[in-house]
C-alpha cells in the first residue's frame, strides 16, 4: 500500500482522526490501493454505510480523496468509485501549521494588549474592562477579581510560535 509509512506517523494520524473523527478514523486508516465504491469499504471494514460516506466526503473536502461517477446504464444508478489521495496530507499539515502560527501571533497580541483579572474562587479571567464593568467583583460569586499576570502564558505561546517557525523555516 503506497500510504503504509505515512499511515505510521503519529502526527499524520492525529490529523486524519481530527479530520474524520472515531467512526471515521477506519476508513481513513486503511485507503485502499485504487478505486473503491464506499458500499465495498462499508463492508471490508464492518461500518455502517452513512460513517463511511460521512469520512469518504471530509476526505473529500480536504482534498484526500477524489471520486468519479459511474452510471449504469440498465438501472440509471450512479456508482461512485472513490481514490485516496494521501500525497496531500504533507501539503495540509503545512497549511494547517501556518494556520496555528497565525492564531497564535493574534493570541499574542491579545495577551499582550490587555490587562486581565482572575476571580479565585470561579476561575473566570476578566479583561480589565470587564473587571470595571462588574466593580473588580465576580458577577458569579461576589468575590473580589485579583490583578492576574499572564507572563507564563506569553512565554508558552512564544515557545510555541518558535517551534513553529522553525518547522515553518520561517526567519
Amino acid at each position: 500500500m503506497a500510504f503504509e509509512g505515512m499511515l505510521e506517523d503519529p502526527v499524520v494520524q492525529k490529523y486524519l482522526h481530527e479530520l474524520v473523527g472515531p467512526k471515521g478514523m477506519p476508513v481513513a486508516a486503511a485507503p485502499p490501493d485504487g478505486e473503491v465504491t464506499d458500499e465495498e469499504l462499508a463492508e471490508r471494514l464492518d461500518l455502517e454505510l452513512n460513517d463511511v460516506r460521512r469520512a469518504l466526503f471530509i476526505l473529500y473536502e480536504n482534498d484526500l480523496a477524489t471520486y468519479r461517477r459511474v452510471r449504469d446504464e440498465d438501472s440509471g444508478w450512479l456508482t461512485y468509485l472513490w481514490t485516496f489521495r494521501y500525497e496531500n496530507i504533507p501539503s495540509n499539515l503545512h497549511d494547517e501549521m501556518e494556520r496555528l502560527h497565525e492564531a497564535l501571533e493574534e493570541r499574542r497580541e491579545y495577551e499582550r494588549d490587555n490587562e486581565f483579572y482572575l476571580c479565585e474562587v470561579d476561575s473566570i479571567r476578566f479583561e480589565f474592562g470587564e473587571a470595571m464593568d462588574f466593580g473588580f467583583e465576580c458577577p458569579e460569586c461576589g468575590s473580589p477579581l485579583e490583578a492576574m499576570g499572564n507572563d507564563e502564558m506569553l512565554e508558552a505561546i512564544d515557545e510555541r510560535l518558535e517551534n513553529l517557525e522553525s518547522e515553518l523555516g520561517i526567519a
